[in-house]
């Protein structure tokens, strides 16, 4: 199934994301995700990474077609964070050792 960002609402704290399932010779599912906004401040994530996060559970979900209302929960948010903040350490850590490189070989006596 192709997932379709359909755009957002809002009311007060809570964003409403909606997307569309499309797949071949079914009719069109629509879903929504909703999203309590100060969950992302907590987490230190961005808000135009909602969409993206939205679509990601839709896509890992066991059965989406089954469940057309999901929320984001803090699990969800706190789960991003925390493999943003691996591969950070991940790069910092490629970073720091450097290219890997052979010892100059010396030139050979003929």
């Amino acid at each position: 199934m192709d997932l379709r960002y359909m755009g957002f609402e809002q009311n007060r704290n809570t964003r409403t994301y909606k997307f569309d399932g499309v797949a071949n010779g079914q009719p069109t599912v629509h879903f929504v995700v909703t999203a309590d906004l100060a969950l992302f401040l907590v987490n230190r994530i961005g808000i135009q990474e909602g969409p993206t996060l939205c679509a990601h559970k839709l896509s890992s979900a066991p059965e989406p077609a089954t469940d057309t209302n999901l929320e984001l929960t803090n699990d969800d948010l706190r789960a991003h964070a925390s493999a943003r903040t691996m591969a950070e350490a991940r790069k910092a850590e490629a970073r720091r050792m450097g290219p890997r490189r052979r010892p100059p070989v010396p030139p050979s006596k003929n």
